[in-house]
């Protein structure tokens, strides 16, 4: 059954890739960024005035946004963490996806199955945390997780079918990671098709859960 899909991100490397994958499946796409839409989705009243008057209701919206440093690189001990770094972080990392999921909620289907789902990160996991550093990227990622786990809760009291994810997409060659040749990527067109697979297997159970490329639970 053809779907309707909202991209938030779809200027970067996995938005891109998730858009055209999910056109290749036979899937109707809206695409919205920040350098092709003038989304900002660390503005309040920005994503209020671009997600507002939209009436559309999509039964996937995926927010493929997020940063995994400034210049500085990501922290490798404490000495090296920075207020303004860690704020930039988290703004785009987790209050950009909280403020999307809560200006979409109208776009939203109550009566049908639909899914909500947010680019997290592994490093994210505090269980699964045994090497340490990256102090603003976990962090913001951790928060974010949260935001999905508790907006899960709630929308399930009005969104009965609807299922909210925060999704580990591996390592992506992007922009984003190619400064660090030393962890193993996978080309964006094979993440997104990754994900898609993913999504297509969760159920209103799943909601408010963290799941991997493969589909496998990663501990909070």
């Amino acid at each position: 059954m053809e779907r309707h899909a909202l991209v938030i991100g779809a200027s970067g490397g996995i938005g891109r890739a998730l858009a055209n994958e999910l056109q290749a499946r036979g899937n109707r796409v809206t695409c919205l960024s920040r350098s092709q839409d003038g989304l900002d989705i660390t503005c309040d009243d920005n994503v209020s005035a671009i997600l507002g008057p939209i009436e559309t209701q999509f039964d996937l919206i995926i927010v493929a946004t997020g940063i995994l440093s400034t210049d500085r690189g990501p922290e490798k001990s404490l000495r090296a963490l920075s207020a303004d770094e860690m704020a930039i972080l988290f703004a785009i990392n987790t209050i950009g996806p909280a403020l999307v999921l809560k200006h979409a909620k109208h776009l939203l289907p109550k009566n049908r199955r639909a899914i909500f789902a947010a680019l997290s990160a592994r490093v994210g996991s505090i269980g699964d945390n045994g090497l340490g550093g990256w102090y603003s990227y976990r962090a913001s990622k951790a928060a974010l997780n949260q935001v999905i786990r508790t907006a899960s809760i709630e929308l399930k009291r009005t969104h009965k079918h609807l299922i909210c994810a925060a999704l580990h997409p591996g390592t992506v060659a992007t922009e984003f990671t190619q400064n660090y040749p030393q962890h193993k990527t996978v080309p964006p067109q094979k993440s997104a098709s990754n994900l898609l697979n993913v999504i297509d297997t969760l159920t209103p159970d799943d909601s408010g859960q963290f799941f991997d490329w493969a589909g496998k639970n990663v501990p909070w």
